[in-house]
Formats: structure tokens, sequence, C-alpha cells
């Protein structure tokens, strides 16, 4: 029996999950243009209110909106991979099955 190739989805969940990380440390590398710029109106929004005197609440909360977005996400995005290499690794058995169990 030989063993499935599941080399790319290994390395592409390996990846996500190190992004996932990220976001969770809140680092900006792995976010998408979107999200990016989510995170960025909510700093530029919470430092104008500071310094105008007021309460930063409002963009704390959108700023933490977007922080969660990115990482549900990428949570989405390795559960996939993940199924995807169950999916493989269960069509190459089935396949080694049927090999295995015919007479020549």
């Amino acid at each position: 029996m030989s063993k499935p190739d599941t080399r790319r989805l290994d390395k592409a969940i390996q990846q996500t999950n190190r992004k996932l990380d990220a976001v969770r440390n809140r680092e900006m590398w792995p976010l998408d243009g979107r999200e990016r710029r989510a995170v960025l109106a909510a700093l530029a929004s919470g430092s104008y209110r500071i310094t105008r005197g007021n309460s930063p609440a409002r963009a704390e909360q959108k700023l933490d909106t977007a922080w969660q977005s990115a990482e549900t996400r990428l949570i989405a995005a390795v559960v996939a991979l993940q199924s995807e290499r169950q999916r493989v690794v269960n069509e190459a058995a089935a396949r080694a099955a049927k090999k295995s169990s015919s007479w020549w």
C-alpha cells in the first residue's frame, strides 16, 4: 500500500497555523487587504478620539471585531484543509483495500 501524497496539504496546514498564531499575537502580516484596512481604520479612529479627549470604546470594539474576523477566517481555512487531507487519506485507503481484495 502506497502512502497518499499529502505533503502539499500538510505544508498549507502548517502555514495557515503559523498565520493563525500570528493573528492571535496581533501581527499584521497575515491579514488580507480588507482586514488590514479595518484594523488600521479602527486604530486611527481610536487615536483620533483619544487626542480629542473622547472615549475610544467604539474604536476598540471595531478593532476587536476585525481581529476576530481574521481569526475566524484562518480557523475555517485550517478546518477545510484538514478535512481535504482526511478525504485524500480515505480515498487512498479505499483504493488500497480494493486492490488487496482482488484476486490478482
